[in-house]
């Protein structure tokens, strides 16, 4: 069933907007996401959801606790949880009824999500322990998918993608360790970004192959994934496998070029199960290079091989050690299909597992070259779409089919993000994936972005359109300092990368409140205007307000000189900020540019 005309667009750009504007409100939000939920019956795609009366009662506490002009980045933002990740006082059940326990607190990613003002709707249906990637090992139901009823939606994240792509919530947090959060991303025609490990702490998070799980976001866009991995983002002392390199990590890069080269597979390498499946990357393939990037066939048999490792090698008996105390305690409480794939994990001996983590580090040296020459690497996301009664008749055979483009990627620390790339000739989503080192997040949601406009499609199951970048403001990082510039800090002047340098963005073009008049400062290099708000005769100013993060502001002040300051500066909707003033002895013999309005205005009229 697709999305009720009534529920409105979830898409953060249109949700961002209407707040901004003030023609919806979260609790309108939420009670159209209830309204969608009941409207659109499906089994299998929610576990447990929230207290309808407690959905309603955060969101007015959103709206008490935040201004219009301060909006945090997923204010009433609507998401569903994956039900092996915790949150505090609902069970975590892994698709597991005899496994569920209440957690007492919540993963530090969704603490993090619901600070940053997103509101969670309740708890995603999975392949039981996150093994499969098919999405039909659940005692909760099978999913089916929104396109043809007859087929997968794919998993282990199958009721987070089946949430997001039904119009049910905005985003889902998902994980991923062989693939489960892209998928069913391309089986339901929506993003699964799977972010360079450790930058997501994984604390919370009941461990599948626990040196390699990683947290995900499945959603509309790319740049909704975007903002979602920028609020989670954060060093996580308790998570041993937290990166350090997480604070402060770049989200958003600069501008895609159009001469990046990017690696596609040689023809003879490629392996499909499903003929529509090869045509659909093919056209994928012409699309990429439509869009002027340069495609560089690549030998990716080394990529094969160690994604062979991860269920062919030493790691299933990873996934085994996470279970095992359960597995003897409650033999008859695992479905037969994921007890007989846990028990291979007792088979590997130690020394198989230093010889393939040997095995992995040559592999990992081999592809090095290839990152030299090409920013990153497209593959189809799944190499066929089977059926739920061809999943159900061979499981394990349908399973390790799908995995072949994905199960490598975490354990050669590869970041990746999967995108819909148009429909095959029988109506089923199609989806590419881009991969890159560790750190090339930003870059790849570039590429997967320019690649989803080409392709034109709706988002997920829905009739929305797929949105411009630029609908909306872009959101405020969580923690941030809003400064607004008035002179040579402006976009395209010449101090603006003192800005852009430290990770700010820009947040809009705005006007200050009319208290002010602006003089051209003697003597500066380069030329800058000066701020001076004024008793009388005051005039309202451009300005640019720029989102800077807070452990770069000290760094940033230290650079001001005089006759320059940072202080308060009064926005035109009243909202104050930081800003660049100037000191009255200054502008004392300085030309008066106010009836300007602005410094670029001077520029021109000069």
């Amino acid at each position: 069933m697709r999305a009720s005309a009534r529920t409105p667009p979830l898409y953060f750009a249109s949700l961002r907007r209407a707040y901004l504007e003030r023609t919806t409100t979260p609790s309108a939000v939420i009670d159209a996401v209830l309204s969608a939920i009941a409207a659109d019956p499906t089994e299998g795609i929610w576990i447990q959801r929230q207290e309808a009366d407690v959905l309603r009662a955060e969101a007015r506490s959103l709206e008490a606790r935040f201004a219009p002009d301060a909006l945090p980045p997923l204010y009433g933002v609507p998401f569903g949880v994956k039900d092996s990740i915790d949150v505090a006082g609902v069970a975590t059940t892994v698709a597991c009824p005899d496994f569920a326990r209440v957690a007492s607190a919540s993963a530090p990613v969704v603490d993090r999500l619901r600070a940053a003002g997103a509101l969670y709707v309740g708890k995603t249906n999975l392949d039981q322990f996150a093994t499969g990637l098919v999405g039909v090992r659940s005692p909760y139901g099978i999913p089916p998918n929104p396109f043809d009823p007859r087929y997968v939606t794919g998993g282990s994240s199958s009721g987070s993608a089946a949430a997001v792509a039904r119009g049910h919530v905005a985003f889902a947090l998902a994980t991923d360790t062989a693939g489960s959060g892209r998928v069913p991303a391309a089986f339901n025609n929506v993003v699964g970004l799977k972010p360079s490990r450790g930058l997501l702490s994984t604390t919370g998070l009941v461990p599948a192959c626990r040196s390699i799980d990683c947290m995900t976001v499945v959603s509309l866009t790319c740049s909704d994934a975007r903002t979602v991995a920028a609020a989670a983002t954060a060093f996580d002392p308790a998570d041993p496998f937290s990166r350090r390199d997480a604070t402060g990590y770049p989200w958003w890069s600069t501008a895609l070029r159009r001469d990046v080269r990017v690696a596609v597979p040689r023809s003879e390498d490629l392996v499909f199960a499903d003929p529509a499946a090869r045509r659909a990357f093919e056209r994928a393939c012409e699309k990429l290079e439509g869009l002027g990037f340069a495609a560089e066939p690549v030998d990716v048999r080394p990529f094969f091989e160690a994604g062979d490792l991860l269920y062919g090698g030493p790691w299933i008996a990873e996934r085994f050690a996470a279970f095992e105390p359960f597995l003897e305690a409650h033999p008859g409480s695992v479905l037969p299909v994921i007890a007989t794939i846990l028990a291979d994990g007792a088979r590997p001996r130690a020394a198989d597992a230093f010889r393939a983590i040997h095995r992995l580090a040559e592999l990992k040296r081999a592809i090095e070259p290839m990152w030299k020459r090409c920013a990153a690497l497209v593959v189809p996301t799944a190499p066929a779409h089977p059926t739920i009664a061809d999943a159900l008749a061979d499981p394990l055979a349908q399973n390790a089919r799908l995995g072949r483009y994905t199960t490598f990627g975490n354990l050669l620390d590869l970041a990746g993000v999967a995108v819909p790339s148009g429909f095959r000739e029988d109506g089923l989503p199609a989806g590419v994936s881009f991969l890159g080192p560790w750190g090339s997040d930003a870059l790849l949601l570039d590429l997967a972005s320019a690649f989803h406009t080409a392709a034109g499609v709706p988002l997920g199951a829905t009739d929305w359109p797929l949105p411009a970048e630029d609908e909306a403001p872009r959101p405020l990082p969580l923690e941030h300092v809003v400064i607004a510039v008035v002179g040579a800090h402006l976009s395209g002047q010449p101090l603006n990368g003192q800005l852009v340098d430290r990770g700010a963005h820009l947040v809009r073009a705005t006007r200050t409140a009319p208290l002010y008049r602006l003089f051209a400062l003697a003597g500066t290099h380069p030329s800058k205007p000066g701020l001076l708000r004024v008793d009388d005769g005051g005039a309202s100013i451009e300005v640019e307000t720029w989102a800077m993060p807070v452990t770069a502001v000290g760094s940033f002040m230290a650079g001001v000189g005089p006759p320059l300051s940072i202080g308060t500066v009064e926005l035109e909707d009243g909202s104050r900020v930081l800003g660049f003033l100037c000191e009255a002895y200054a502008a004392a013999g300085a030309a008066d540019i106010t009836v300007y309005g602005g410094w670029r205005a001077y520029l021109r009229a000069k």
